[in-house]
């Protein structure tokens, strides 16, 4: 009874459902600390195109964009499925939440850092790490140091490097994960992965999901649905992999087929053609 009582929810339907309200921050602003490497505390949940809850809704687009107590804005999203154009609809999202709350008239000193976490359950490119980071520094072509710059804050001319302005991005590529959770950041993404969450957790955040996020602490209502949830996702992804089962075998049927040809132009006997490249007489026939 305790594995099932411990069951906890995945964390997309938590941001869709419960980390937006403000009993619930600790969770989320655990979540940011960890990943963002310095103490977040969350002001407001802002609202945006991208804080969709529709149900057509259930793989992808499952974000939340919140602004700390430094005026910067978070962008946390999770993706289920694969997408081609992934990482240009990132840098969109990204543009789209700067324009959004700098108001017409304003200065350029407005514009704010965005912070932008992806937590992705696909395999987006080739990489031997499970986080990327990416930030933006101006390198010199020659002298390869870092360009430092001058900006106003409250009256005073500080340094700063470029990062500390641009968009920070963080590609979370869940599935490549197969340690032994050992620091805060590892049992956060176990946590993403397997829905598993150690009794004895440090990790910010951590501990109040284990409180907040249980499976058999929702209501029937709220089990049904998110049961659903899940059995879509699991749909989605078989439907997915069949089609990729499906092209990679109509590939080697067409690269078959190709091969045969070229036999035949060779002037191999069908027996011959049908010995080598396993395909029926009948269809090397109709070629």
């Amino acid at each position: 009874m305790t594995e099932l009582r411990d069951r906890y929810i995945r964390f997309d339907w938590a941001i869709k459902r419960l980390l937006r309200q403000k009993a619930n921050f600790g969770v989320l602003e655990g979540f940011l600390t960890v990943f963002l490497n310095e103490p977040i505390k969350i002001v407001e949940i802002l609202e945006s195109e991208g804080n969709q809850q529709q149900a057509d809704d259930k793989f992808n687009r499952v974000d939340i964009k919140a602004k700390n107590n430094k005026e910067e804005i978070i962008i946390v999203e999770i993706q289920n499925t694969s997408e081609l154009y992934y990482l240009e609809r990132v840098l969109y999202g990204v543009s789209k939440a700067i324009t959004e709350h700098i108001n017409l008239g304003n200065t350029y000193k407005e514009v704010k850092k965005v912070y932008s976490i992806s937590i992705l359950y696909f395999d987006l490119g080739k990489g031997s790490d499970y986080i990327y980071v990416g930030q933006n520094n101006f390198v010199g072509l020659h002298t390869q140091d870092h360009l430092i710059i001058s900006t106003k804050e409250k009256d005073t001319i500080v340094r700063k490097s470029p990062s500390e302005i641009f968009s920070t991005y963080i590609l979370v590529r869940v599935n490549e994960f197969n340690k032994v959770a050992k620091s805060p950041l590892e049992e956060w993404v176990e946590y993403l992965k397997n829905g598993f969450i150690s009794p004895d957790t440090q990790a910010p955040g951590l501990q109040e999901a284990r409180e907040k996020l249980k499976y058999y602490s929702m209501s029937d209502a709220e089990r049904y649905a998110y049961d659903e949830h899940i059995n879509a996702i699991m749909i989605q992804n078989d439907v997915l992999g069949n089609a990729r089962l499906e092209g990679m075998e109509e590939g080697r049927t067409k690269e078959k087929n190709n091969i045969a040809r070229k036999m035949l132009a060779n002037g191999l006997s069908i027996e011959q053609i049908a010995l080598i490249t396993g395909l029926t007489e009948q269809e090397i026939k109709r070629l």
